[in-house]
């Protein structure tokens, strides 16, 4: 399935499913999106969730800040690089002894750097792929499990043209892709896990007002403003 949401119908979204007792892998869960996806899972009751970033002065914050919230026993941060599988591998690995189990995985880490565009298809694409099959290898029921769900997050620019970051742009049409065909019955009949694709318009985070500040200075206020406004033509998917 792929769903067109702005951020906070975004988190509405993962909040209809029942989360209480529920165990969530975020990536890229230090900050922005991913954050605040984390507090609204705790929220709604979630037993656990891990939160694995490459920041670590963000993650340790963000781990602070969950505790105190929800309590300490509730929330583990992990300076993960999921562009690396030992890595990767190593945060389903620390979950599963932490709480014996995984249910749902958000693959939110990504990045927006045509400049750097190899680092962000390694990022974007590569570590996408990874993170699907290490969810299908540690939920699925094929291997042992209960199955789960794995929602990856896109973007509204996978589901038009982005022609100020065509790179970037492309790596989510991927996720897009991806998803469709994973998330069929073929492999849910084998699997047990549900994949769906979470396409979000313009939120405002540190990497969107990163990007606006260096990593496309070519484009124009009425430019970008025509970025931040043009999700409102695409219409929400089935």
């Amino acid at each position: 399935s792929v769903y067109k949401y702005r951020h906070q119908c975004f988190i509405c979204h993962i909040t209809m499913y029942d989360l209480n007792g529920k165990v969530v892998l975020i990536t890229g869960g230090a900050s922005g999106i991913g954050l605040s996806s984390a507090k609204e899972i705790l929220r709604a009751g979630a037993q656990g969730v891990t939160i694995a970033d490459i920041n670590e002065a963000n993650g340790k914050t963000a781990e602070k800040e969950l505790a105190k919230l929800f309590g300490p026993n509730r929330v583990i941060f992990l300076k993960i690089d999921v562009t690396k599988q030992d890595e990767f591998e190593e945060a389903f690995d620390k979950t599963l002894k932490k709480w014996k189990t995984i249910d749902i995985l958000i693959n939110n880490a990504a990045t927006i750097n045509d400049k750097q565009w190899e680092s962000q298809i390694a990022l974007n694409i590569n570590a996408m792929v990874r993170g699907n099959l290490l969810g299908l290898q540690y939920m699925g029921k094929d291997r042992g499990s209960k199955g789960g769900i794995i929602l990856n997050v896109a973007s509204i620019f996978g589901l038009q043209s982005g022609y100020t970051f065509p790179i970037f742009s492309a790596t989510k049409h991927f996720t897009i892709g991806l998803t469709r065909s994973l998330g069929t019955p073929y492999h849910f009949d084998r699997t047990g896990v549900r994949i769906a694709t979470i396409c979000p318009g313009y939120t405002s985070t540190p990497l969107a007002d990163y990007v606006r500040q260096t990593d496309a200075p070519f484009l124009s206020s009425d430019l970008w403003q025509l970025y931040v406004k043009s999700d409102k033509d695409i219409p929400k998917q089935p």
